[in-house]
C-alpha cells in the first residue's frame, strides 16, 4: 500500500540517505512529488573526470541498479579500465567502474560544452528512468577539505585513501563563499508539505549543503515542517565514520548531539528506540522527538520508515 503524496523535500548524501530515500520513493504514489537535494562537497576530479559520488549513489539507488551489498557502483560492476590506469602509474586508490566512468565521462563531456551540474545530474536521472528531481545543492565546486593529523585532505582522500585513520582537526567548505543554491534549490524547500533531512553525516553530508548561503536560512523559515532522522544509533553511526569525526571535534556523538547541530531549523527529529533515554535532552532543545526503529537493512524497514515519516 502505498501513502499519501505530500511533496517531499529531502536534504541527502549519499550511502545511509539513498535508503530512506528508495523508502519514500517506493511509497509515494507519484515518485515525482519527490526531490532529493544533494551533498556536492564529496566531488572530486580524478583522470581529468568530474565525479559526483553522492548524485550517483541516489540516482543509482533510485534507478535501482546499485549494487546494494557495497552501497556505490553497479551491480555486477567490471573494474578493467581501473586496472588498465593503474598500469600506466595512474591512482587506482578510488574504485571507478567501468559502467560507472561512462557516467563521469558523460558529466564531464557536459560541464565542458558549458552544461551546469544541476544540467548534468538532470541528464542521467532521466536517462535512468528516475522519476523523482535530483538536485546538486550548488553548481559551483565545493570540496569538503579535513584538516588532519596529516595536513589537508580531499574528503575522499580521508575516507577513501586514508580509511578514516586521521585525526579530524576541522572541517572546510572550499569556495562555498562563492557557491550560491543549484536552481531549484530554495523553491523545493518553500513549496513543499514536508522537508526530511536525511540520516547522513551532519558534518560532511548535511553540513556543506547548509553551509551554502540561503539554505539553512530557508530551513529556518520552513522549521516546523522540517523532520530530522538521526544517523546515530546506540552512539554509534550506521555507515561511515559519523561517530568519531563528532567526537574529535568536541560533539557528542550521539542522538542528542546531532539534534543540537539542528535545532535551529528543525522542529521533529526521528530517533531509534535504542536512544529512547535522550528523549528529554532532545525536548528540551524545543524539539518533538519521534521514537522509531531507524536501522535499515531491507527494502521493508525502508518503506517502514518512510511511512512513518509520512504519517507524522
Amino acid at each position: 500500500m502505498r501513502a499519501k503524496s505530500l511533496k517531499i523535500t529531502a536534504l541527502a548524501g549519499g550511502v545511509g540517505a539513498s535508503k530512506l530515500l528508495l523508502g519514500l520513493y517506493d511509497v509515494l504514489p507519484d515518485p515525482g512529488v519527490l526531490t532529493a537535494i544533494i551533498n556536492t562537497g564529496d566531488d572530486i576530479v580524478l583522470h581529468g573526470l568530474k565525479i559526483s559520488p553522492d548524485l550517483d549513489i541516489v540516482t543509482y539507488t533510485l534507478a535501482d541498479v546499485i549494487d546494494s551489498k557495497k552501497g556505490w557502483g553497479f551491480q555486477n560492476e567490471t573494474f578493467h579500465l581501473l586496472k588498465r590506469l593503474a598500469v600506466f602509474g595512474r591512482a587506482n586508490w578510488f574504485n571507478l567502474g567501468d559502467r560507472d566512468l561512462a557516467t563521469h565521462i558523460h558529466r564531464t563531456a557536459l560541464l565542458g560544452e558549458g552544461k551546469s551540474l544541476t544540467d548534468a545530474a538532470e541528464s542521467v536521472r532521466v536517462a535512468l528512468g528516475v522519476k523523482s528531481r535530483i538536485l546538486p545543492m550548488a553548481n559551483e565546486p565545493v570540496p569538503t577539505i579535513i584538516d588532519s593529523s596529516e595536513g589537508p585532505l580531499h574528503f575522499q582522500e580521508y575516507l577513501v585513501k586514508r580509511r578514516a585513520e586521521p585525526i579530524v582537526r576541522g572541517i572546510s567548505f572550499d569556495g562555498v563563499e562563492k557557491a550560491k543554491p543549484a536552481p531549484g534549490v530554495l523553491q523545493s524547500i518553500a513549496e513543499v508539505d514536508r522537508i526530511v533531512i536525511c540520516p547522513s553525516n551532519p558534518l560532511i553530508s548535511i553540513g556543506p549543503i547548509l553551509a551554502v548561503a540561503g539554505i539553512r536560512e530557508a530551513l529556518r523559515a520552513r522549521r516546523k515542517d522540517v523532520i530530522a532522522v538521526c544517523p546515530i544509533v546506540g552512539g554509534k553511526s550506521l555507515k561511515g565514520p559519523s561517530d568519531k569525526m563528532l567526537a574529535q571535534l568536541g560533539h557528542e556523538p550521539s542522538a542528542a548531539g546531532v539534534a543540537k547541530l539542528y535545532a535551529d531549523f528543525t522542529c521533529t527529529f526521528v530517533t531509534d528506540p535504542a536512544d529512547k533515554s535522550q528523549s528529554a535532552t532532545i525536548e528540551s532543545l524545543g524539539m518533538t522527538i519521534v521514537v522509531t526503529p531507524t536501522v535499515m537493512k531491507t527494502r521493508a524497514q525502508k518503506r517502514r520508515l518512510a511511512r512513518a515519516l509520512l504519517n507524522l
